[in-house]
């Protein structure tokens, strides 16, 4: 069994959909972030920086593995499920663009404009454009792909989906970029992505474009 330790988040809600994918049996620890959970000594045994999420493999002498993208990878080995060898580099690459910019630049307009609201107009206009940058990025890529990296749903997809599932947070209007909105759609009809989405707050609701 896989016990997630996570906290309702979009890197959080990877681990849970990939979980529901591929069919593992997994419960999940839930950390309060606002209270500092995270920091306890037990939990940064599993994951050094204090990230959520992380998981261990009881299935596998304990096995524990932090940073997300790992994660994935780790359970698309363990499955043999969205991570095809012969299309590897292309899953790689994109799994590597969330984790490296998409993640990190639209997390950081998370927390300027909507946590932080005014706190800082540049910090705001900074990443509101990064992120605007992301949609079209994304949205012109999809232009000739199904998905991501190709025809299949790979973990790619699974990574970056959670995230552009905060588009009611970045007031850049999803429904401007036909094709990933195409994909967004796609993905939440997934019984095991909106299955996964509810891993924490089973009443939440997949926004709409």
């Amino acid at each position: 069994m896989i016990e997630l330790f996570s906290s309702d988040t979009p890197n959080g809600k990877k681990i849970s959909i990939m979980l529901e994918e591929i069919g593992l049996e997994y419960k999940v620890t839930k950390l309060d972030l606002s209270i500092g959970e995270q920091f306890k000594p037990e939990f940064k045994k599993i994951s050094p920086f204090s990230k959520i999420p992380a998981i261990v493999d009881h299935s596998n002498n304990e096995e524990a593995i932090f940073e997300s993208g790992a994660i994935l990878i780790y359970l698309a080995e363990k499955s043999g499920k969205f991570y095809e060898k012969k299309n590897k580099l292309k899953i790689d690459q994109w799994l590597m663009a969330q984790m490296g910019s998409i993640g990190p630049f639209i997390g950081q307009y998370h927390y300027f404009y909507h946590f932080n609201k005014g706190i800082s107009q540049i910090g705001e206009k900074r990443y509101f454009e990064m992120t605007k940058s992301i949609y079209k990025v994304l949205d012109d890529h999809l232009v000739g792909n199904k998905f991501l990296s190709g025809e299949n749903y790979t973990i790619a997809d699974i990574a970056t989906w959670p995230w552009i599932a905060r588009h009611h947070w970045h007031d850049i209007g999803l429904n401007n970029y036909k094709n990933l909105c195409k994909w967004y759609e796609m993905i939440a009809e997934r019984p095991a992505v909106i299955k996964g989405y509810k891993f924490i707050d089973k009443d939440s609701q997949i926004p709409k474009p």
